[in-house]
C-alpha cells in the first residue's frame, strides 16, 4: 500500500479506500462469477446430460432438486463468504493503515 509523503495513512483518504475499493471489486467479481457459473450450468447440464438430469432425487427431478432445493443454499453460501471476507478486508487494511500510522509517529517523534 503507498502512503502519502508523511508515511500517515488515513482510514479515510482517498488513497486507503481506492485500495480498499480495489480488494472488494476483485472479491465482488469472484463472487458473482461462482453465481454466474451455478446458474448457467443449470440449463448447460440439462441441455448435454437430459437422462442424468431427469433422475429422480427425494421425489424431483435432478433438475428441480438442484433448482429448487440446492441453489438458494448455494447463493447463501456465497453471500456469507462475501461479507465475511468483506469485513476481513476491511479490518486488514485499517489495521495496516494504523499500523503504518503508529510508525510514522515512532520514527517522527
Amino acid at each position: 500500500m503507498q502512503y502519502p509523503e508523511g508515511g500517515e495513512m488515513d482510514t479515510h483518504s482517498d488513497a486507503f479506500l481506492r485500495q480498499l475499493m480495489r480488494r472488494q471489486l476483485r472479491l465482488s467479481i469472484a463472487c458473482a462469477v461462482t453465481f454466474l457459473i451455478a446458474l448457467l450450468a443449470l440449463p448447460l447440464l440439462n441441455y448435454f446430460f437430459p437422462e442424468a438430469m431427469a433422475t429422480r432425487v427425494f421425489g424431483f427431478t435432478l433438475t428441480w432438486f438442484i433448482l429448487g432445493v440446492l441453489f438458494f443454499p448455494f447463493v447463501w453460501i456465497i453471500s456469507y463468504i462475501f461479507i465475511k471476507r468483506s469485513i476481513f478486508l476491511e479490518e486488514e487494511e485499517a489495521a495496516a493503515a494504523s499500523e503504518a500510522t503508529q510508525e510514522s509517529r515512532k520514527v517522527g517523534g
